[in-house]
């Protein structure tokens, strides 16, 4: 299991100069609790894609842990396809992705995901929540099986109203995770290349995906000062009382 964590980002609504994931919670900067979650999973290849201030970020990385810069940001797609140029995986190798801002998600959780990838035998496999935060992409069903996301700005109102959504966590196979990025296209609200569009693009090709569900505090990305105060707390908690996890 090899891992891309996505980390480049300025994160303009925590109106700071500092880069999103370098923020701390429970005295750690968000980027290294999500690596310690993915450690503890089991994957010991990683690699981190930098953009924003990516000499600060790559200085709080734990030694081992690789990086790729995405100097121009143009989404998460761009991101994954320059994060993959440096991870290079073999074709049965799975690639789990996480976003930097989401310190949150436990190992036991991202354990479950992978081994339910396996075991199913699919293409991805994406983590979702139910009644997740508004502002996050919709997972799109058909008769029962994932077939699309689709980001929130860009959604139908059908597809708003839609209760379960994307934790932009999933896990792929390397093959056709790397054929999809190559076909996607910027034809969304904001022009850019989405990770997300690579679910709609396997389901099309008639490949099986899947979600898997996870809990609405693990599901918690930091986007403002208010969102780093309310995983600030629940880090201490778990700090203070490990069996509250």
């Amino acid at each position: 299991m090899k891992a891309l964590v996505l980390a480049a980002g300025k994160g303009t609504r925590m109106r700071s100069d500092l880069a999103k994931v370098l923020h701390q919670a429970a005295g750690r900067p968000l980027v290294r609790w999500v690596l310690d979650a993915a450690a503890a999973a089991g994957c010991d290849d990683v690699v981190v894609v930098v953009g924003h201030q990516a000499e600060a970020v790559e200085a709080v990385l734990p030694s081992g842990v690789r990086t790729a810069l995405q100097a121009e940001q143009r989404g998460t797609g761009h991101a994954t396809q320059i994060g993959l140029a440096v991870l290079d995986p073999a074709p049965r190798d799975e690639i789990l992705v996480l976003p930097g801002d989401m310190p949150l998600i436990g190992p036991a959780t991202l354990r479950t995901l992978c081994a339910t990838h396996r075991r199913l035998g699919v293409a991805a496999t994406v983590l979702s929540v139910m009644d997740g935060p508004r502002d996050y992409g919709r997972v799109v069903r058909d008769d029962g099986a994932v077939v699309a996301i689709v980001e929130a700005r860009d959604a139908t109102p059908e597809q708003a109203a839609i209760r379960e959504v994307n934790t932009s966590v999933y896990v792929f196979d390397a093959v056709p995770l790397t054929d999809a990025l190559a076909t996607l296209r910027p034809d969304n609200d904001q022009g850019e290349l989405y990770l997300t569009d690579v679910i709609g693009v396997l389901s099309r090709q008639g490949l099986p995906l899947a979600a898997v569900p996870a809990s609405p505090e693990e599901a918690l990305g930091v986007n403002s000062l208010d969102e780093l105060a309310v995983v600030d707390a629940a880090l201490r908690r778990r700090v203070s009382d490990p069996t509250s996890e």
